[in-house]
C-alpha cells in the first residue's frame, strides 16, 4: 500500500561559503612533519587530524616508521590539527591558516596519556567488562546496534541518568527491542551505573588493569600507514548514518537509522548535507539509502517495514507499505535496485518491490536475510545472517529459491557481493560459542562448480561487516569487533589490517566509487567518509 502524504525536505547549508575539498594540485597546500614518541624515538602509527573550519571536513594520516606524515592537496582554509595516539597526548594547534600552495610544516612530540574506555575497541572492552546477566543483555539487546564507547563510556550519568536512558532506548528502538522486559531494565540500569556512573566501581582508565596488555593490537604493518580517512560531519547528533552510497553525479545518499527517520545528501566537494524527512512517524530505522539509475533513491526502512523512494524533481519521498501478510513482524534491511527498476530488499522476509504495479512479491523460503548484490545478468544473490545461514539466489524469471550451505558452523553469512567474473563472495562474520568470540572469514563461492573456499582473517575476534571490493581487485572489510579495516588480495590470501582513526567504528556497508575510494558511515561517530591508500 501507498502512504498518501509525501514528506517535504529538511534542508540544512551548514557551511556558509563552502570551499571545494577535492582542490586541484595547483592550489593545494601541503602539511608535513614528524611525530616523536615520550622517549624523543620516531612514533609509527600516530593520527594527524586536520580538520577545515569552514566546510568541518576531517583528513586524517598516520605517521610511518620514521615518524613522517603527510598532507596533500588540502584547499587553502583556516585548519585545526590534532593527534590521535591512544595512551599519549599532545596539544592541539589551532587557528593554522593555509594558503593556496603553501607548504607548512609541524612537528609533534607525544606525552604519556592514559587509556580510557571511550578509547579500546568493543572486543577490549567486552573482554574487561564485569561479565554477568547484564553484560549478557547488552550483549544481545544493544550492541548489535552501538556498543559501549560513545553512549555509555563517554557519558556522564548517575543512577537517575541512567535510568532515563535506558527508558528513551526502550521508547525509541521499541520495535527492535520487543523482548527486552521491565525485568531486564531493572538489571542493567545498576550495571550501567556501577560500571560507568558518577560513582562507578570500576577504574577510570584502563591501561593499568592487568588484563589490558593482552588486549593490545599488534603491530600494524608499514604499507598500513598509507591509508587516509576523509570525514564529514553531519548537520545534528545522533543521525546514526549506516552507510554511503554515490549517485551518477557523485552525490552521497546517507541513511539515518534510529529516530532519526531522514536520509542525507552530502555533497562531498563542499560538504554540505540537506536532509529529507520520510513520512513515518514513529521510529523508521532507515538502514539503507541506494541512488538509481533515473535519480530517484531508494531506501528500506526497517522499523515501518516499508520503502521509499526520493523524487528527484520534488525532492520528497513516498513510503510504500508492505502488507506484512505473513503474520510476522516484517522488516527491510538492505536495497538494490535492478536493470528494470525492481526494488529487492532483504529483511523478512526477502521481497521485490514492482514500483510500475506497487506491489511486493515475497519469497517465503527465505525468511530473513540481510545482505542482497545483484549479479551482471540481474540474478539477486543473498546472505542469511543466522548460525546455520546459508547463501543464495533468486532466478529472476521464475522466482525460485536456490540455497547453498556454507561450509563453517556458526558462519553467520552477512554481507555478499558477485565480481564481474559471477564470482559470490561473502563475509562470515563468525561466531565461537565456547569462547565467545568471532572468527571471522571471507568466503568465495563459484556458481559453476557449486565449491567454496574460505579465507580465515587475522585478530583476536575477526568480525567482518561492512564489505566491497576496491579497485585493486581486494576485499576490504570492517572489523566490527576490533576497529580495523582490513583488505583481503584474494591471489594471495594476504590481509593488511588499517588502524581507524576513531573507536567504535560501527561501519555497517562499504561502497566502493569510481575513482576507487571506499565510501563508509560510522553511526556511533556520527560521521560519513570514505578511505584510500595514498600513493596507490
Amino acid at each position: 500500500m501507498r502512504s498518501a502524504i509525501p514528506r517535504q525536505s529538511l534542508v540544512f547549508g551548514i557551511f556558509g561559503t563552502a570551499l571545494v575539498f577535492l582542490a586541484s594540485f595547483a592550489s593545494a597546500a601541503t602539511i608535513t612533519g614528524t611525530v616523536k614518541g615520550p622517549d624523543g624515538a620516531p612514533f609509527k602509527g600516530a593520527f594527524v587530524n586536520a580538520r577545515n573550519a569552514q566546510t568541518r571536513i576531517t583528513v586524517s594520516v598516520l605517521s610511518d616508521k620514521d615518524g613522517r606524515y603527510h598532507f596533500e592537496n588540502l584547499p587553502a582554509g583556516n585548519y585545526s590539527l590534532r593527534i590521535r595516539a591512544v595512551g599519549y597526548r599532545s596539544d592541539p594547534r589551532e587557528g593554522v591558516t593555509l594558503t593556496a600552495d603553501q607548504k607548512a610544516s609541524f612537528d609533534w612530540s607525544l606525552q604519556q596519556g592514559i587509556v580510557r574506555w571511550s578509547d579500546l575497541s568493543f572486543y577490549q572492552g567486552d573482554t574487561l567488562l564485569p561479565a554477568g546477566k547484564a553484560k549478557d543483555l547488552l550483549n544481545q539487546q544493544c550492541f548489535e546496534c552501538h556498543e559501549f564507547q560513545s553512549r555509555m563510556a563517554s557519558a556522564h550519568r548517575d543512577a537517575e541518568g541512567w535510568t532515563q536512558a535506558v527508558n528513551y532506548m526502550r521508547t525509541a528502538m521499541g520495535y527492535r527491542l520487543t523482548a527486552f522486559t521491565d525485568a531486564d531494565a531493572s538489571i542493567v540500569i545498576p550495571y550501567l551505573n556501577s560500571v560507568f556512573g558518577l560513582d562507578s566501581k570500576m577504574p577510570p582508565t584502563v591501561d593499568a588493569m592487568p588484563e589490558y596488555k593482552n588486549l593490545i593490537h599488534a603491530p600494524f604493518a608499514d604499507e598500513a600507514m598509507k591509508i587516509v580517512y576523509v570525514t564529514y560531519e553531519l548537520p545534528g547528533p545522533n543521525r546514526m548514518p549506516f552507510s554511503a552510497f554515490l549517485d551518477k553525479d557523485g552525490i552521497a545518499w546517507i541513511p539515518y537509522f534510529g529516530p532519526a527517520n531522514q536520509i542525507g545528501r552530502l555533497d562531498p566537494k563542499t560538504g554540505e548535507v540537506q536532509e529529507f524527512r520520510v513520512p513515518f512517524t514513529g521510529t523508521a530505522g532507515i538502514h539503507s539509502a541506494v541512488p538509481a539509475a533515473d535519480g530517484s533513491v531508494w531506501l528500506a526502512e526497517q522499523g515501518s517495514n516499508r520503502l521509499g523512494r526520493w523524487d528527484p524533481k520534488t525532492r520528497q519521498i513516498t513510503e510504500y507499505q508492505d502488507d506484512n501478510s505473513s503474520g510476522r513482524r516484517g522488516s527491510k534491511h538492505t536495497v538494490r535496485i535492478d536493470s528494470l527498476g525492481n526494488v529487492w530488499s532483504t529483511g523478512s522476509p526477502l521481497t521485490k518491490f514492482d514500483p510500475k504495479t506497487g506491489k511486493f512479491t515475497h519469497f517465503a523460503d527465505v525468511p530473513s536475510s540481510y545482505g542482497v548484490a545483484l549479479g551482471k545478468d540481474g540474478t539477486p544473490w543473498f546472505a542469511e545472517f543466522s548460525a546455520d545461514g546459508k547463501i543464495g539466489k533468486v532466478d529472476p524469471e521464475t522466482g525460485k529459491v536456490t540455497k547453498y550451505t556454507v561450509p563453517t558452523p556458526n558462519a553467520w553469512p552477512r554481507r555478499i557481493q558477485v565480481d564481474d567474473g559471477g564470482m559470490v563472495w561473502f563475509a562470515e562474520y563468525g561466531e565461537n560459542p565456547a569462547e565467545l568470540t568471532k572468527t571471522g572469514k571471507i568466503a568465495r563461492f563459484d556458481p559453476k562448480t557449486e565449491t567454496f573456499k574460505e579465507y580465515l582473517l587475522p585478530g583476536q575476534s575477526p568480525s567482518p561487516y561492512a564489505f566491497d571490493r576496491d579497485k585493486n581487485g581486494r576485499f576490504c572489510y570492517s572489523n566490527f569487533h576490533e576497529d580495523v579495516v582490513g583488505c583481503l588480495d584474494p591471489n594471495t590470501g594476504k590481509v593488511v589490517e588499517y588502524p581507524m582513526p576513531f573507536s567504535e567504528n560501527t561501519m555497517r556497508e562499504f561502497f566502493v566509487d569510481s575513482q576507487g575510494r571506499v565510501w563508509f558511515g560510522t553511526p556511533a561517530n556520527n560521521k560519513v567518509g570514505y578511505f584510500y591508500l595514498a600513493n596507490n
